[in-house]
């Protein structure tokens, strides 16, 4: 038996005639970081309403820390920590007394772990929400969602107007998170965040799962790319048939090898020629990413 904190069997839902989430079978394991990732438009944050009963499904089932979100809302509210992708806040409200207020509806003392969640992201307090740029809305965010210290935070887009600096320290705080046996759901357009994070992701693509995985094994699965300059470069069709080479461009002296696998081959046809220097081109999330929409699919289609 799995110890999921979060399951999705089928889930789905509808607009009118639009699908906007087709079948969903998603877990999301106890300790771990998942990403969950698409473009605007491919069902990620219709999947975290539906978590959360701001929507219900079509078909399909989802439970949330074993509970149904749809019939113990309050329950699961009351465990979990949450980050919109925009903060819904009384603009004329101290930062501070807005999240005091938020502690005090969740029953909760959290004065101390406010002050600190503040201090760490740079955050003042004594200003109003409304004069907070986007950035600093965000960390109000952010606060408000660990502050209680709950087993389980759900975040959408939770670094949108983050400077550099604070999102290396949000990343601190998720590795804290997951070192403390809690959960993170994270739902981001920041590819570079969510490699350095995650355990596993899923990329959703127009409403359905495309991949599921974790980090270390879509990049072992992604194409890498070798640039390599020759005294004088051989035709490019001279590595026609060399083992795991799906391309090979050439420009002046170089040329630029797409591998999908091992370059064990691609090395040995090397050997016959003057190679001046080689250049590899790491793989990232990105690229991954990229290979699933390349073909421009995953266009908005849901609200």
């Amino acid at each position: 038996m799995t110890d999921a904190v979060i399951r999705t069997e089928a889930l789905s839902k509808r607009y009118g005639k639009t699908l906007a989430l087709s079948g969903l079978d998603v877990e999301v394991q106890r300790g771990e970081v998942f990403g969950f990732l698409g473009p605007n438009g491919a069902g990620k944050t219709t999947t975290i309403r539906l978590l959360l009963d701001a929507l219900r499904p079509t078909s399909g089932t989802a439970s949330v820390l074993g509970l149904d979100p749809w019939r113990q809302r309050v329950e699961l509210h009351r465990r979990i920590g949450f980050v919109p992708s925009e903060l819904g806040a009384w603009k004329r409200q101290h930062a501070g007394a807005w999240l005091s207020w938020l502690a005090s509806v969740r029953a909760v003392d959290a004065g101390e772990r406010i002050a600190e969640l503040a201090e760490r992201f740079k955050l003042d307090l004594t200003r109003t929400i409304g004069e907070l740029s986007l950035g600093n809305r965000r960390k109000v965010g952010l606060v408000q969602a660990f502050m209680h210290e709950p087993e389980l935070v759900i975040l959408d887009e939770p670094t949108n107007g983050l400077d550099p600096l604070m999102q290396l320290e949000f990343r601190k705080l998720l590795v804290e998170w997951r070192a403390a046996g809690r959960t993170v759901f994270l739902s981001s357009h920041a590819m570079d965040e969510v490699q350095h994070v995650a355990d596993r992701v899923a990329i959703v693509r127009q409403g359905e799962l495309a991949a599921i995985s974790s980090v270390s094994d879509l990049l072992a699965g992604a194409s890498v790319t070798y640039r390599v300059r020759f005294a004088r470069a051989p035709e490019p069709d001279a590595f026609a048939g060399v083992a795991n080479v799906r391309e090979a461009t050439a420009e002046r002296d170089d040329i630029t090898f797409t591998l999908e696998g091992p370059p064990d081959a691609l090395i040995k046809a090397l050997a016959s020629y003057d190679v001046v220097s080689l250049v590899t081109q790491s793989v990232d999330l990105e690229d991954v990413f990229v290979r699933y929409y390349g073909d421009g699919a995953g266009s908005e289609r849901s609200p």
